[in-house]
């Protein structure tokens, strides 16, 4: 076990919510703006998700994704064209109401998501199937008027991207959603090194106006679950809705088949509450918005800060994203400053290291100290970055295993849950809302989604006896 180092930092087991917003508030990621419920990205946040929008960003582009915009504000008369998205959006919409001095005939609503304004634009430009498929995607701002915030997590205002797509067939669209739900699972594997369960959402928990609505979730270190990222397959209804008309190849009028798909800036919640621990961030290599930090050591004794500076433009032209702290702060500061911030490797480079032509290499995610020759140390880092990355999905793979468990009896089911750490729960289920509506009134808990790949635990819903249906992930959730 690591010891605790930093005591500006809540232990998480002693209250997981206060070690959290000690982490995103020390570690400089973000700040509480005169807005209640607004919040700065500093630059150290903010550069965390720079890099998983250039990751998703190049990946778009290459499957033939266009980047787009839209206005930010949405007539009320236009968000009212599609019933169950207005009703489903219409406890969060912020709206504006004056235009200078005047009152508004026609309010504003500061867009808590973008379909309509895409249905509008689609509306003009899609006349026949050789306009087809269109695949555009949007990075922009929301505003949702949430009740309760929390940096990251869920804000009156958020970043994210989201994906709107037409298709000539219902195949070509659905194969689009659940190919952008994989792409969000690879991120999670790839770049953040935190593992997803996939599936489908139930009919309560889809997206407002969606035929079918697919999630990645994740486990947080409390037990709780974490909505990463959705999918949706759209069917045609807000082509209907929008009047989106194509001329097919036999020259008859059809309504296209359409999908969105997003994530957000709650991504770096996850990484933040899946990764962190006592002492504050552990930051994944690949996203990282500085992957090594050189901390000299006696910076005063000849030859030191020079062979920091050399050792500093080395891992620069190998594109690796480097900080040399020279300044006068004591190295002790340094260690915990950095650690705080979580950089996945740190450098100590003092007198006796350059004597004999080596260096310290620190990792942040286990403390373990090794030593380098710095003609070696440039090459080693691919390497390095390689197991930091692997080790710590693999340790996130075996945490969430370990708080997910099977469970065929109701009372046992509302025992887990009533328990600190609840973690994901695998039960079959009747499919009907009203047993889905009981599990949360009388647990907190909800369905995170249907996994693709079912089993059957039990042949009856433990909730009610009656057949059951489908086996579903439920949990606690932010």
């Amino acid at each position: 076990m690591i010891e605790k180092k930093n005591d500006a930092i809540t232990s998480r087991d002693n209250d997981f919510a206060q070690w959290y917003t000690d982490v995103v508030k020390k570690a400089e990621l973000i700040d509480y703006s005169d807005v209640k419920g607004f919040m700065v990205y500093r630059p150290y946040g903010y550069a965390i998700w720079e890099n998983i929008q250039s990751w998703l960003d190049k990946r778009f582009k290459e499957e033939g994704h266009e980047n787009v915009y839209m206005p930010m504000l949405i007539p009320s008369s236009l968000f009212q064209k599609e019933k169950d998205h207005v009703e489903g959006f219409a406890p969060e919409c912020a709206i504006v109401t004056m235009g200078g001095s005047e009152k508004l005939e026609d309010p504003l609503i500061i867009r808590p998501t973008s379909e309509t304004l895409f249905c509008q634009h689609f509306s003009k430009i899609v006349k026949s199937y050789r306009d087809l498929p269109k695949l555009y995607n949007q990075w922009c701002s929301v505003v949702r008027w949430e009740k309760t915030t929390r940096p990251f997590l869920r804000g009156k205002e958020f970043l994210w991207q989201e994906g709107h797509t037409l298709h000539e067939t219902e195949q070509e669209a659905r194969q689009e959603a659940l190919h952008m739900l994989d792409l969000y699972v690879k991120l999670g594997k790839e770049l953040l090194a935190v593992p997803f369960i996939c599936g489908q959402k139930t009919e309560k928990e889809k997206f407002a106006g969606a035929v079918n609505t697919y999630s990645i979730e994740a486990l947080m270190h409390d037990g709780k679950a974490l909505q990463a990222g959705t999918t949706h397959y759209f069917g045609q209804g807000f082509a209907e809705a929008f009047d989106i008309k194509y001329q097919d190849r036999e020259g008859n009028l059809q309504f296209p088949h359409q999908t969105s798909w997003g994530v957000s800036t709650r991504l770096i919640g996850s990484i933040i509450m899946v990764h962190g621990d006592d002492d504050g961030l552990v930051m994944p290599p690949y996203v990282a918005p500085t992957q090594v930090v050189i901390i000299p050591i006696q910076m005063n004794k000849e030859g030191v800060t020079k062979a920091c500076k050399d050792v500093y433009s080395k891992l620069k032209e190998a594109n690796i994203r480097v900080k040399l702290d020279d300044s006068d702060k004591t190295p002790g500061w340094k260690f915990s400053e950095y650690e705080m911030k979580g950089i996945p490797i740190r450098i100590e480079l003092g007198p006796r290291d350059l004597e004999q032509n080596q260096c310290v290499v620190c990792f942040r995610h286990t403390r373990e100290k090794i030593v380098v020759k710095l003609d070696e140390l440039v090459n080693k880092m691919p390497e390095f970055f390689e197991k930091m990355h692997n080790e710590m999905y693999e340790n996130a793979v075996k945490s969430q295993k370990a708080m997910t468990v099977d469970c065929d009896n109701y009372e046992e089911f509302k025992a887990i849950m009533a328990k600190p750490v609840s973690g994901y729960v695998r039960m079959m289920w009747c499919g009907c809302k009203e047993c889905e509506e009981k599990i949360k009134a009388d647990t907190a808990a909800t369905s995170r989604n249907i996994p693709f790949h079912q089993e059957n635990l039990s042949e009856t819903c433990p909730v009610c006896g009656k057949k059951a249906t489908k086996l579903v992930v439920w949990a606690k959730a932010y």
